[in-house]
């Protein structure tokens, strides 16, 4: 810390950049190295925590900035698509099937599933459970029904984010972790039995669409089972 200098923008723009240009180099060199043993154009993913950009690495934002700029207009070996353009163009791949793992604590799921927070399971799962349930019995719902039941999914999600396990595992802020995770399920549960005794109470539902208004595109039908005992439900 004795030997941290004042910040300064522009060197921080500046090696941005150079990063930026550096990390294109190294992934052109890796697509020419690829394709003399491919016979089609190599695919290099590269996942990242979004969380990394900007908060653990401030000059984030600005080097993809850089790198997307530097792909587009300083070069023409590389291109940027995203898993799916791949599959388009070549749908026929060998499967495999990588080992579980994870970023956390050495590498396996303890942070999200432990003495702390093991807890939660049994109740996301329930929810799970039924949300998949509600949708195969509900083929082609509208109005109010259709509302409650995008707002029981978003609940969902909102119960089973990663967040709050790994809020508790860290021991930071717990309380509000356990908080947002039952009154998450809480709002769950009482849609579902609202919906379920078709006896949905509209002013509280807005209440919940206004404060829990993330993933404003949800679909409740996409919990639907794909199986054909499902369908037959």
């Amino acid at each position: 810390m004795s030997q941290k200098e004042p910040y300064s923008p522009r060197q921080a723009e500046e090696k941005a950049a150079q990063h930026a240009g550096n990390f294109m180099f190294n992934r052109q060199h890796q697509v020419l190295h690829l394709s003399s043993m491919m016979e089609r154009p190599p695919i290099i993913v590269a996942p990242y925590d979004a969380e990394l950009f900007g908060h653990w690495w401030f000059e984030g934002p600005m080097w993809l900035d850089f790198l997307i700029r530097k792909i587009a207009f300083d070069q023409d070996l590389i291109e940027l698509v995203t898993p799916s353009d791949y599959l388009r163009r070549f749908p026929c791949n060998q499967v495999a099937t990588p080992c579980s793992s994870s970023w956390g604590n050495k590498g396996y799921h303890e942070v999200w599933l432990c003495e702390a927070n093991d807890w939660i399971y049994r109740h996301l799962h329930m929810a799970a459970g039924m949300m998949v349930s509600m949708a195969n019995r509900r083929r082609d719902a509208g109005g109010l029904l259709r509302r409650a039941l995008n707002q029981a999914a978003r609940e969902l999600m909102l119960a089973q984010s990663s967040d709050w396990a790994f809020i508790m595992s860290t021991g930071t802020m717990v309380e509000y972790a356990v908080n947002r995770t039952k009154t998450h399920l809480s709002n769950f549960l009482r849609l579902h039995d609202e919906i379920e005794g078709n006896r949905i109470d509209e002013g509280w539902l807005k209440y919940l669409e206004y404060n829990n208004n993330i993933f404003p595109d949800m679909d409740y039908t996409w919990y639907r089972s794909q199986t054909p005992e499902a369908k037959a439900v």
